[in-house]
């Protein structure tokens, strides 16, 4: 599985964050059937304004070019960021690199000691989940 498989997966558009032509634009996969995700994703979406991000809403069909199994998009965040696929708090440190708001936070998700410490925040939330989804809708 060579990273020629991975680009299926993205539809390159040029963009531009800091003054820097970038023609990989970050891949988000979210569950839309989750209430608690779509809101997320707006919320995302709001603060996206220089259109950086392709959300892609894999909750019905899912999205065919990609090689993750739609089962596991719908149960762990994943995105694409430089021809690399991601998923848990290290898919959210690469959507926050593509929003100058957040970059600074995504900047200091690379360090692997943060990036833990969020994957472990991000499984605790994953336990809790099911429950604030009921909350939510």
């Amino acid at each position: 599985m060579g990273p020629s498989r991975w680009k299926g997966c993205v539809q390159a558009r040029p963009f531009r964050v800091f003054g820097v032509m970038n023609d990989k634009p970050v891949k988000v996969w979210f569950d839309g059937d989750c209430p608690l995700c779509r809101r997320e994703i707006a919320f995302m979406r709001r603060l996206d304004r220089k259109d950086a991000i392709h959300f892609v809403d894999v909750a019905g069909e899912g999205d065919p070019s990609c090689p993750v199994d739609q089962s596991e998009l719908l149960a762990r965040f994943h995105a694409e960021e430089d021809g690399a696929i991601v998923s848990g708090a290290a898919a959210f440190a690469a959507m926050w690199r593509a929003i100058p708001v957040l970059r600074p936070l995504g900047l200091v998700a690379r360090n692997r000691t943060v990036l833990g410490m969020l994957e472990r925040l991000y499984k605790a939330f994953l336990k809790v989940r099911p429950r604030l989804q009921k909350l939510a809708s």
